[in-house]
């Protein structure tokens, strides 16, 4: 598919698709006759895990240290139980702080749903009774 398509599909820009293309992050799987970028859907796939790591505060470093390791489990069959061990831990690790980093963002919700409570009942008492 071309990159349009996969905008659409990822609810991305083709800007930032582009820049994460630039960054290293996704590479389309082909180019068609007239130079377009074509995209599977793997690549699509790729994309969406940068796009739920973006509102976490995952940095492109990490985003692409996290891809290289779920490319090595994915695709590489030679790996060795030790290299293997090595990239599940890592992706682990991704695993914690990506929940470590929704229960802040819990918290926050949580704490803004109560400021918003706050102003709307003072709203409330300053509204004089008809």
């Amino acid at each position: 598919m071309q990159i349009g398509e996969v905008a659409a599909r990822t609810e991305l820009s083709l800007r930032t698709i582009r820049h994460y293309e630039e960054a290293g992050l996704v590479v389309p799987s082909a180019r068609s006759q007239g130079g377009f970028r074509l995209y599977t859907d793997s690549d699509v796939a790729r994309l969406m895990v940068i796009r739920r790591m973006k509102p976490l505060g995952f940095t492109l470093e990490q985003m692409r240290d996290l891809l290289h390791a779920t490319d090595r489990l994915d695709f590489d069959g030679d790996l060795s139980a030790e290299e293997r061990e090595r990239c599940v831990e890592r992706v682990r690790g991704f695993e914690r702080a990506a929940a470590e980093r929704v229960a802040d963002l819990r918290t926050q919700l949580t704490r803004a749903e109560e400021f918003a409570a706050t102003l709307r009942e003072r709203l409330g008492s300053a509204m004089p009774a008809t």
